[in-house]
């Protein structure tokens, strides 16, 4: 076991358990930083005894994050919000902390930083997530210029917010809505191959200063990653176009929920397709570049949305039997 420290902000979310784990596969010791250090018990297994830590961070808060940084060689930061709540804006979490982290880390002697962002970031974008995305980045390489920013697409797997919230939808919905006819390109990525291009970044000095695209092998619509959905959870339900107006309306109306299902946000990101760029491509900046494979969306998702058919695991030989 290394004896330098990495400390991953956000590492008790979807992603960071992801990149935790990987991290202290590979020998590190992580200092996983979360608002919540006492729910993240589960973390302290991922390693060896005393190789992973929990511990308390705000990135809004200057001494915090100072603190969690404390004798740290490299730093991670995976925070990020799919809708606002309170305090926790996009402003201050994605483009205000982004750059809390990247000052910080700087003054304390920090080797390398790994600042995950997302595809789509952009200043000029009328959705407030994509801009502030894009003014973290700024945020990131104006203090830390070294650091790697990492703009994954849609990030998939066990727990994730994609297709388990579809799938669930499919439990009583008579129909999955299409939003402006479902025909949005995407490139949903592993969990797994975003964790190990965060190592890669971190333990590669070549990636210094770099923006990187993550994506999966396959470029899909809206529509088809929809099918899976109900193939895999082996429901039949209409596939309902939905226009842009409607859906705005329909993102307005809901985003005032605590836990919205769909913001006015999200319906602006997903009037953009969320690709690979093509620029990316040519400058040898993707997932593969940086010595990873990419896993499809058929060789995982299969393994975990059987929990939504109606029997879960028995429906398949429920089906074989009532065939024969």
């Amino acid at each position: 076991m290394s004896d330098k420290i990495v400390t991953v902000f956000g590492g008790s979310g979807f992603l960071g358990r992801h990149v935790v784990r990987e991290l202290a596969k590979r020998g590190h010791r992580v200092r996983a930083a979360m608002r919540h250090p006492s729910r993240a018990g589960f973390l302290r297994t991922m390693g060896l005894p005393g190789q992973v830590e929990a511990v308390y961070a705000d990135i809004r808060d200057d001494e915090s994050v100072a603190r969690a940084l404390n004798g740290a060689s490299m730093a991670v930061n995976l925070v990020g919000i799919l809708f606002e709540s309170g305090k926790q804006t996009f402003s201050a979490l994605q483009a205000e902390g982004a750059g809390r982290i990247a000052w910080t880390a700087k003054a304390k002697g920090v080797e390398r930083l790994v600042h995950v962002s997302a595809i789509g970031a952009d200043t000029g974008s009328d959705a407030q997530y994509a801009a502030s995305k894009a003014n973290g980045e700024a945020a990131v390489l104006e203090a830390f210029p070294e650091a790697v920013i990492l703009r994954p697409s849609i990030v998939f797997g066990k727990g994730d917010g994609f297709f388990n919230r579809f799938a669930g939808l499919a439990r009583f919905l008579p129909a999955l809505p299409m939003l402006g006819g479902g025909h949005t390109k995407m490139q949903p990525v592993y969990v797994d191959d975003v964790a190990d291009a965060v190592c890669a970044a971190l333990e590669d000095t070549g990636t210094s200063g770099k923006i990187y695209e993550l994506g999966g092998p396959r470029v899909y619509s809206f529509k088809e990653l929809m099918q899976i959905v109900l193939d895999e959870t082996q429901r039949k339900r209409l596939l309902a176009p939905v226009p842009w107006p409607i859906a705005r309306l329909q993102g307005r109306i809901l985003g005032l929920l605590p836990n919205p299902l769909l913001t006015h946000d999200q319906v602006k990101m997903l009037e953009s397709d969320n690709v690979v760029s093509e620029a990316a491509i040519a400058d040898k900046r993707t997932l593969g570049d940086l010595g990873i494979e990419a896993t499809s969306v058929e060789a995982i998702v299969p393994s975990y949305l059987w929990m939504y058919r109606r029997h879960g695991q028995y429906a398949e030989d429920i089906r074989r039997e009532t065939a024969s």
